[in-house]
């Protein structure tokens, strides 16, 4: 079973149970963009709405995104990927966000730039191997034999150390209470070191495997949500039935929380020698090839008998222009893999050099790869559309604005970029309120906008401050130049000539 010991298949390795294995998910980059929650599109037309789940503009990207989306469901992705492009601030990072929430919280979905591939310590193809694998979900349904219920009693039962110096713990005295009944048990002392490191208390909701002895907390009883006026804890419901079940269990990991898991050495308890050369391992090691075909072997296997099911996510690869001629053969093909999620490249670049060639190619990118990509052009919002975006961001940052001040940052945002305006928000709220204001004037704006300048205004100093550097040293030059030989000859010669008062010889 998956939820025990995984055995190789005619294989020396073991892998750790999967109830071990920790999530390696990495908090995503969505401040910028936690106004988005889908792709706004009708439920039954699949049309793009004008205002809706976030998104304003942008409709032709939304309404291919949406297909995107459907083909994904049906699967029928396979072997493909999708690009986004488009100038900067047009929304790729936004459209790739709201295809993965429209495809679901368990689904994967894995954000990277493409410049994180050039690393000291790891090979480019390992980190996209990584990115691969954290993309891949893997859901894993298995009915267990359990004791689920409230803890009533945790008694740690002591007898005398045999080594003569303290107390040892012999068992442990549990007593869970459901619905229906109650129940005691008394458990192995290893047991009470995973009762400790979850800090399960009287009061909490636990389920413990009869067949591995493994201990989950699931979460305060709700008999206990009025203790307290704010509550940091998860309330859940007194379990229904008798204590001892049979209860279908399901647990997402991904590939890559597999991977891990089996990469650490795998020590026995108490074993100074693996605590040790756990400490001295570097911060990032390479997973082996072989260790991953033994994973995908097991998980084959446990998909074919219905135990587990793949669940392909996202991967998106920003500023994929970064990637050079090596990593683009390595994805080409990975992408051909049985374990393959689905990317999603975004560039704002047109044609460019391929990094690694001298060969000049659309979107910096070979073409046997374009050939693969389904691309989806962004274009640069208009002034309503900034209007629009600009005021559900000033809500989700709870700046109140005077509709003079939104009209004013639209106009600024038409002249420079959506992303300027939108980082002008907060400064401008700052600036009132220093003036004692809760409410955000056009004055405040032209001050933010004043003590932190966009892109162009800086390009712009920056060449009239090179302007003028070059003139200084022009006109220092040419202060130092002497006067030429010819302008100088007169002098001499009125030197050499003798005076009109003296007699000549």
């Amino acid at each position: 079973m998956l939820g025990g010991e995984l055995d190789m298949p005619n294989s020396n390795t073991r892998l750790v149970n999967i109830d071990e294995v920790q999530s390696t998910a990495r908090s995503q980059r969505v401040a910028a963009h936690s106004h988005v929650k889908g792709l706004g599109l009708h439920p039954e037309t699949r049309a793009a709405l004008p205002k809706g789940a976030g998104f304003f503009g942008q409709e032709s990207a939304r309404e291919a995104a949406g297909a995107i989306v459907d083909l994904i469901k049906q699967k029928h992705m396979a072997g493909r990927a999708v690009l986004l492009a488009g100038p900067p601030g047009t929304g790729k990072t936004a459209i790739a966000l709201a295809i993965a929430q429209e495809l679901g919280d368990k689904v994967p979905f894995c954000p990277m730039v493409a410049s994180e591939v050039y690393s000291s310590e790891v090979k480019k193809t390992e980190v996209l191997m990584e990115n691969f694998r954290r993309a891949i979900g893997l859901r894993v349904r298995e009915k267990k034999e359990v004791f689920e219920g409230e803890v009533t009693e945790l008694t740690p039962m002591e007898i005398d150390n045999p080594t003569g110096y303290g107390k040892a713990i012999d068992s442990v005295r549990i007593s869970l209470k459901t619905m229906k009944g109650s129940k005691q048990l008394k458990l192995d002392p290893s047991i009470y070191d995973s009762i400790l490191k979850q800090r399960i208390e009287t009061g909490d909701i636990i389920y413990i495997e009869a067949n591995s002895g493994a201990v989950k907390r699931v979460g305060r009883c709700d008999n206990f949500a009025s203790e307290f006026d704010l509550e940091a804890d998860e309330f859940v419901p007194l379990p229904k039935g008798e204590v001892h079940k049979t209860k279908e269990v399901v647990q997402d990991v991904t590939l890559h929380d597999l991977d891990v898991a089996n990469a650490r050495p795998q020590g026995t308890r108490g074993d100074v020698t693996s605590l040790v050369s756990q400490l001295m391992k570097p911060k990032k090691t390479e997973i082996t090839d072989r260790l991953r075909s033994e994973i995908n072997s097991v998980v084959d296997s446990h998909i074919s008998q219905g135990i587990a099911e793949l669940v392909p996510g996202v991967l998106f690869i920003d500023e994929c222009h970064m990637l050079d001629i090596e990593a683009f053969t390595y994805l080409h093909r990975a992408l051909e893999s049985s374990y393959s999620p689905i990317v999603i490249f975004a560039t704002n670049r047109g044609v460019c050099k391929i990094r690694g060639t001298d060969e000049m190619s659309a979107h910096g990118m070979p073409n046997d790869l374009l050939d693969r990509l389904l691309i989806i052009p962004t274009h640069k919002y208009d002034k309503s559309a900034i209007f629009s975006i600009v005021k559900v961001r000033a809500e989700a940052e709870q700046v109140k604005m005077e509709a003079e001040a939104l009209d004013h940052l639209s106009d600024i945002g038409a002249n420079s970029s959506l992303r300027y305006v939108v980082q002008l928000l907060t400064p401008s709220k700052l600036i009132a309120q220093m003036c004692g204001r809760e409410t955000v004037t056009k004055q405040d704006v032209e001050e933010a906008s004043l003590l932190f300048i966009d892109a162009k205004r800086s390009a712009g100093v920056s060449a009239k401050e090179e302007a003028e550097k070059k003139a200084k040293e022009e006109a220092r030059s040419t202060r130092a130049v002497p006067r030429p030989a010819a302008a100088a000859a007169p002098v001499i010669a009125a030197a050499a000539a003798p005076a009109a008062d003296e007699p000549m010889e």
